[in-house]
């Protein structure tokens, strides 16, 4: 018994040195950021930006890889069955807390195939209506879905998007309807939204600042708990007749699952660094954004929130994936 005790200690001890020495030599070449969706949205802009950042840091490239498709799964499965070293993450966002609830099968685990090392942003959506229709309050809107059921529509992409579950999530709560209409995303449903064809829509906030500017689109509220720092005269949808209303997209940085935890702590340590930068601070605030960072448990208790709370919404709307 003593050297089966002797043994599992010298084992444990050895254990701890690989894993630190793998920590102090990395990275040992450049690092692929697996970003799950196409080029040109507000995830391939921050992955890029962090991106930049994190290659300072480490001193080592940081090369964006889009690999889109299949809600994000395709992505998010390279990283997942990479080499557990932490050279291949995963810039994931909020639709990541959508599929396990949306697909009856992954071809991972989410909690066991990828590792969290740190939450980076998050960001509100911006409740947008048409203006030709007499609504100028998320009070109008709840009032006027109550008077004319089966008359308003709103926008979303994929079944999972959290454009498309805060609608749902809004009507369900406020008692009202609105039929949603599936996009590809924000640029194929524009022209729609623009010309009336469709009533109401939840987007980011910077994508849809030049249009409340111009004044083609009307906002009426803001997602997040707090006001937004772009539009501060527009109220939450929480105070104007939603009590307790939060939705809100977000951004993380996840490892292959069993990567060493010194290489998650380098990782983690580094990033929060860079969240507490005045110019990427700054950078982020200007597109609506609020710069977080933090531990790799709290990214983990974020996630398990943000399945809890979209898979309930998904189960009684009985929403499926295409």
């Amino acid at each position: 018994m003593q050297r089966e005790l002797t043994t599992g200690i010298l084992l444990t001890l050895l254990a701890v040195n690989v894993s630190t020495a793998a920590a102090q030599s990395y990275p040992q070449r450049p690092v692929r950021m697996v970003v799950a969706v196409a080029a040109g949205g507000s995830t391939d802009i921050m992955a890029r930006l962090v991106a930049a950042k994190l290659g300072e840091r480490i001193g080592q490239q940081v090369v964006v890889d889009n690999r889109p498709g299949g809600s994000s799964i395709i992505g998010s499965d390279i990283v997942a069955k990479a080499q557990p070293d932490g050279h291949t993450l995963l810039m994931a966002s909020g639709s990541f807390g959508t599929i396990s609830s949306l697909f009856t099968k992954l071809p991972f685990d989410i909690a066991k195939d990828l590792a969290p090392v740190c939450l980076i942003a998050t960001s509100p959506y911006v409740l947008v209506v048409q203006p030709s229709l007499p609504i100028k309050s998320v009070a109008d809107l709840i009032n006027y879905g109550k008077a004319n059921p089966g008359k308003l529509n709103y926008a979303g992409s994929t079944p999972g998007s959290l454009q498309r579950l805060a609608g749902e999530l809004l009507k369900r709560t406020a008692g009202f309807d609105m039929t949603y209409v599936p996009y590809k995303g924000t640029g194929q449903l524009m022209p729609d939204l623009l010309g009336g064809r469709l009533h109401v829509a939840f987007d980011n906030v910077l994508i849809l600042t030049p249009y409340i500017r111009s004044n083609t689109l009307r906002a009426i509220g803001v997602t997040s708990a707090k006001r937004s720092v772009l539009f501060p005269e527009l109220p939450t949808i929480a105070e104007t007749g939603v009590p307790g209303f939060h939705a809100v997209g977000w951004f993380g940085i996840f490892s292959t699952g069993k990567t060493p935890q010194p290489v998650v702590d380098k990782l983690n340590t580094a990033l929060v660094a860079i969240m507490k930068e005045p110019d990427m601070r700054d950078r982020l605030i200007a597109q609506g954004a609020e710069p977080l960072g933090g531990s790799a448990d709290d990214l983990r208790k974020y996630l398990a929130g943000e399945i809890a709370k979209w898979g309930k919404v998904i189960r009684e709307a009985g929403i499926k994936a295409d």
